[in-house]
């Protein structure tokens, strides 16, 4: 049988282009290494733009065992926040044993063929494009299969994008590491984010009635902290308020998972009989726990291209062009705060802003905040001169532009400094 697409990787982003192809009337076969339902390494956060998609899809309500956070208290150094996201939006955070499984589920329902267990081992090229896949069972049975397009969602380590050679741009060095856990007996009333200097914390109810508490800190520590992980892990929850008291009355219900392999970059999302998706294609630190979500708009995104190239509607090649400058476009302004807050370090302005709106009380600026923070609104809509105004009153936007451009003339005089 031949295929019009092969999706390599099954998970998020794999198993969501593979339900949206099949929807649209393709032949797809789906493959993965591993599995299903098996866990891996993720931030477990379903923004509420992720969360939408999902209830477009009819997959919302196999999420359910995962309670949804309509309201987050954010905790940071001199400043509480506390509030909801816009238009009654919620954050979910299932565990990956039971999304991924619900997506790969629905695949197949929709009428993908889903092969589990099966690793792909090379690229078929042909006419100086890509033209399949030949892999293997853990059987040893080796197979060829055949398709006029590859989908490589393999994450951030892609073998497909190593094959082919995408181009890596926009790429900084990792920043931070992280860990999680879950705990019995901790139980919130809202998703809280911590943020303290040098770390930050998230807290999220998810499936079995436990809390996921979330932790991260510059890759500077990473060496020292996995000397004692788990101490050193309570030692960090301890400068976080309460919260270090709350986990510790809980009970660890699993192991520490921690990960130093926390990459940013974008890739070349696509080429002669290829294409990349979610985390093949940009990968950003878990600090803003985008990626989730990312995978799903990729994936909707990137199935559109496809169904109209392959459709006839427009050339393949233009649509796929188009997808990778929309994709682009819209992950740019929060690539790069992510990557600030990837410092762990909060600068004299955002101090003031935040105090301004705890001191202020105004829940519309706080819903905005955090809608921000969710990616249901662009950075800039927040972040301008515009709401500092309104928070701050001139006399602080123009404190907050004095102490802007004083952090810019010192990066610039230390940059002009010898040995730099």
């Amino acid at each position: 049988m031949g295929y019009d697409v092969i999706v390599v990787g099954a998970r998020i982003a794999g198993a969501a282009t593979a339900l949206l192809l099949a929807r649209h009337g393709f032949r797809v076969l789906a493959v993965d290494r591993a599995a299903f339902p098996s866990d891996t390494l993720s931030s477990h956060q379903i923004q509420p733009p992720g969360v939408e998609r999902l209830a477009r899809w009819g997959l919302l309500d196999q999420l359910a065992g995962a309670p949804p956070a309509h309201r987050v208290r954010f905790d940071t150094r001199g400043a509480v926040l506390e509030g909801a996201f816009p238009a009654g939006a919620a954050i979910h955070s299932p565990r990956r044993t039971v999304l991924d499984h619900a997506l790969v589920e629905a695949a197949r329902t929709a009428g993908a063929e889903v092969r589990e267990r099966w690793r792909v081992e090379e690229l078929l090229w042909e006419g100086g494009r890509v033209a399949g896949v030949r892999g293997s069972s853990p059987g040893g049975q080796h197979r060829v299969e055949r398709a006029p397009l590859v989908v490589g969602a393999d994450g951030k380590r892609s073998f497909v994008a190593r094959a082919v050679g995408a181009r890596t741009y926009r790429q900084r060095p990792p920043r931070s590491f992280a860990c999680y856990t879950y705990w019995a007996d901790v139980p919130v009333t809202a998703g809280e984010l911590h943020q303290r200097e040098g770390i930050a914390a998230a807290v999220f109810p998810t499936n079995d009635d436990l809390t996921m508490v979330y932790l991260s800190a510059p890759l500077t520590g990473f060496d020292a902290f996995r000397a004692a992980p788990e101490a050193n892990y309570l030692a960090a929850l301890d400068r976080c308020g309460d919260l270090g008291a709350r986990v510790r009355a809980g009970t660890r219900a699993e192991r520490l998972r921690t990960t130093p392999d926390l990459p940013n970059h974008f890739r070349q999302a696509h080429g002669p009989g290829w294409c990349l998706v979610g985390d093949a294609g940009v990968t950003m630190d878990p600090v803003t726990a985008q990626g989730i979500a990312n995978a799903l708009r990729d994936a909707e995104g990137l199935a559109g291209a496809i169904a109209a190239g392959i459709g006839g509607v427009r050339p393949l090649a233009a649509a796929l062009a188009a997808h990778q400058r929309d994709r682009d476009r819209a992950l740019r302004p929060m690539y790069d705060l992510t990557l600030r807050l990837a410092t762990y370090h909060s600068g004299p302005g955002e101090r003031l802003l935040l105090r301004a709106l705890a001191e202020r009380r105004r829940p519309a600026e706080i819903e905005r905040l955090f809608g921000t923070f969710a990616g249901m609104s662009p950075v800039d809509d927040f972040f301008n001169a515009g709401t500092a105004l309104r928070l701050l009153g001139m006399g602080g936007l123009l404190r907050l532009v004095g102490e802007r451009l004083a952090a810019v003339a010192a990066g610039r005089l230390c940059t002009s400094l010898p040995g730099r």
